[in-house]
């Protein structure tokens, strides 16, 4: 079974959130870990990742700074804040009350 995007709109931000929650991280990374939680499943596309990334920064969830590497391009890395903390809660207890609600129109 694939995960359709459908299913997953509008969490994304949430999804990216859970992840800054372990590390921060860069796009890249966030993807390919996605990907391996999702075995493969899921990908976000490139222009949703960033776009999710900007309106993250915008409401103040996630801050933003410039990696170190010496090899290769730098790497911007993303991080959360006190106020995405606040705002991952607020997401999961919304999930949870839309995973309810479906799982009792399902059965």
């Amino acid at each position: 079974m694939s995960i359709t995007s459908d299913i997953l709109r509008g969490h994304t931000e949430a999804i990216i959130l859970a992840h800054l929650l372990e590390q921060d991280s860069y796009g890249y990374q966030i993807n390919k870990d996605i990907m391996k939680k999702t075995d493969n499943r899921y990908e976000l596309k490139e222009a949703t990742l960033y776009s999710a990334f900007r309106r993250l920064e915008q409401a103040g969830y996630i801050r933003t700074y410039w990696g170190d590497e010496t090899v290769g391009a730098r790497r911007r890395y993303y991080s959360i804040t006190e106020e995405g903390r606040q705002a991952y809660q607020s997401y999961k207890r919304d999930w949870e009350e839309a995973k309810s609600t479906i799982d009792q129109l399902l059965k």
